[in-house]
């Protein structure tokens, strides 16, 4: 009687197992199409000798990466995006940090509606944020035509068509994602510490320095990571704002795909983009490893 009780039980965990995978099926494959795959042929296609083995194979060559790597445009467009995305990302987290951090502390009956307001620009397209700031920041727009208005310069102030007028974009354009990472990650804050340490003599400043902010690190990083990716990704905002003097990793990939047709040099810049990614990626575990420490 104990053996036929006992029986189901042991062969429960390989059943669950079998369920556990089969539920991960679906979302496996679709990683796997929509993912690996495309990656797999980004990767072919850096090495094809033409747009056309780009796409139905051919000879292997490395002249694309030869290139990317020898020409020194190509550094400096990378250049410019590595500073163009810590640009942005230490901008957005410290004009995003006060905001998170009182959405996260606020015990106001409005804080549902407070944070969907923090992130309402996610609902409007970044293409029409973009124009809004070319709007702002024009050779006529809002703030020069202020200026000239009230006397206090007689030239243009060029605030578009260089990377100024970009960075500014992409700040604004990406504050509402840093907000999210770092309300998501403000989960280890204490209040009890706090009132702690405030007993025990310390002032704001200290309680700040040495409670808060350590805390809050984890989402600080990861808002600054998230950041960071979709900066140095972008497209859209450094076109525009860039006026076309701007050259970033996103500006040249599309040219070269759709401008010049040159695919397996586009497909190089692309993985020379990825191989930014993992690298930010490593020092961020290295960072969360060091503060766990």
């Amino acid at each position: 009687m104990s053996a036929a009780v006992t029986a189901p039980a042991a062969g429960a965990p390989a059943a669950s197992r079998g369920i556990l995978l089969l539920l991960l099926l679906p979302g496996l494959v679709a990683l796997v199409v929509t993912f690996l795959l495309p990656l797999l042929w980004l990767f072919r296609a850096s090495f094809a000798s033409s747009s056309v083995g780009a796409l139905s194979g051919g000879d292997w060559t490395s002249e694309s990466y030869t290139t990317v790597l020898f020409d020194p445009f190509y550094w400096r467009v990378a250049w410019n995006t590595l500073v163009l995305g810590f640009n942005v990302a230490i901008f957005a987290v410290i004009l995003s940090y006060p905001i998170a951090l009182f959405l996260a502390r606020t015990q106001s009956r409005f804080r549902g509606v407070l944070t969907a307001l923090a992130v309402a620009p996610l609902l409007t397209s970044s293409v029409v944020r973009t124009y809004g700031w070319m709007v702002i920041l024009g050779d006529r727009g809002v703030i020069n035509s202020t200026l000239q208005a009230l006397s206090l310069t007689d030239g243009v102030i060029r605030l578009t068509n260089n990377s100024f007028g970009a960075t500014v974009a992409l700040i604004e354009i990406l504050m509402p994602y840093a907000i999210l990472a770092m309300l998501s990650g403000f989960g280890r804050l204490n209040v009890q510490l706090e009132e702690a340490a405030a007993m025990l003599g310390a002032n704001r400043l200290k309680v700040f320095t040495r409670i808060v902010l350590p805390l809050s690190l984890p989402g600080v990083l990861t808002a600054a990571l998230l950041v960071f990716v979709l900066a140095i990704s972008s497209f859209v905002t450094p076109r525009l704002m860039g006026g076309g003097r701007v050259f970033v990793l996103g500006t040249e990939v599309f040219n070269e795909a759709t401008v010049t047709l040159n695919w397996p040099l586009a497909a190089a810049l692309s993985v020379m983009l990825l191989v930014l990614f993992s690298s930010i990626i490593l020092l961020y575990q290295r960072a969360l490893r060091a503060l766990e420490v």
